[in-house]
């Protein structure tokens, strides 16, 4: 296998060569120096067929320029207060490292409401958060630690799920097909804690639809998960809603700031930084409001397939428990 994978690594860097602008500058934007780990990701999301995982990649930096993403960490969500209320609707923040280096992120994903911008600013703060990721928090621990970090951790949190929210699963469906099909194999570990019954309902019949090599990413663990998530990163870095069981802390930071909050130093920094980059760009006048419009990539066949089974499931578990809940209220209209 091994010898088959240099191969293919070979067969695909060979291709990657022959790039012309401006697609070899974006590629570089995506591999930030790290071209063979990037080639790697792509094959690893395709099963190691060069000509799809080719394909998968050409795909994703034609729509890096077509949507402008390299440069998207310089157009912040403005006023500030609309950043903000973004924060305070999809709960997502920075908790720390793990002993191995990766950083940890913890995913609100029960108590994300998403209803209080529109679908643009929200793929908009959700890309913007990839490519700081990749580009600013990956390269600091790499040199943290003294050795190369390319994927990092996710905690989701369930609490909170449930039918009356479901509003949520076109928007959710959405990032996820942004990041399976443009920023693959960037996170080693999916945990899911706090969930609920209407989780596991919908895990049971997923589960087997999913390629064994995402099958292995996701850890449902019980509870809070704590303990067991204690043997891959240190108390510190754990979050909020994995510390509350033993400790009774709700915060993931020594000043008391919630990962999630806009007043974390995290998204400060983040917002700090996409503010100082639209400063160096050329232009006159002052930073324009509105939110960029980003093509969305279609959902390849798994994932589409994934989805139709979770709203299947969905409709049997609100028949059955007698509530109102139409899917053809609920779904959100695309951009």
């Amino acid at each position: 296998m091994a010898a088959a994978s240099e191969e293919a690594i070979k067969q695909f860097s060979a291709l990657m060569e022959l790039l012309d602008e401006p697609l070899k500058t974006t590629f570089q934007h995506v591999h930030q120096g790290y071209a063979r780990g990037t080639l790697v990701r792509f094959l690893k999301a395709r099963e190691w067929n060069v000509p799809k995982a080719h394909k998968m990649l050409m795909d994703c930096l034609n729509w890096r320029i077509q949507n402008g993403i390299d440069s998207v960490l310089a157009k912040p969500i403005v006023p500030s207060d609309l950043y903000r209320t973004i924060r305070d609707t999809l709960l997502v923040g920075l908790t720390g490292y793990s002993k191995q280096g990766q950083p940890v992120y913890a995913f609100g994903v029960g108590l994300s409401t998403l209803d209080k911008a529109s679908v643009h600013y929200y793929v908009q703060s959700h890309i913007q958060m990839n490519e700081y990721r990749d580009r600013v928090v990956l390269p600091k621990a790499s040199k943290m630690f003294g050795k190369q970090i390319n994927t990092c951790l996710k905690v989701m949190d369930m609490t909170g799920l449930k039918l009356s929210a479901l509003n949520q699963i076109k928007m959710l469906s959405t990032i996820t097909a942004i990041d399976d099909l443009n920023y693959p194999e960037k996170t080693e570990t999916y945990f899911i804690v706090n969930a609920p019954y209407v989780f596991s309902a919908c895990w049971k019949v997923v589960k087997p639809l999913l390629q064994e090599r995402t099958k292995r990413k996701i850890k449902v663990l019980y509870g809070s998960g704590r303990d067991e998530l204690l043997k891959v990163m240190d108390y510190e870095a754990l979050p909020n809603f994995c510390k509350r069981e033993g400790s009774g802390s709700s915060n993931d930071s020594s000043d008391g700031v919630d990962c999630y909050s806009y007043d974390h130093p995290f998204h400060q920094e983040l917002y700090n930084y996409i503010k100082q980059q639209a400063l160096n760009e050329d232009f006159i006048g002052p930073i324009k409001q509105g939110s960029m419009h980003v093509d969305v990539p279609t959902p390849d066949l798994e994932e589409a397939k994934i989805m139709e089974t979770i709203e299947s499931e969905l409709h049997k578990f609100s028949g059955a428990n007698g509530l109102s809940h139409s899917f053809n209220r609920i779904k959100i209209e695309g951009p």
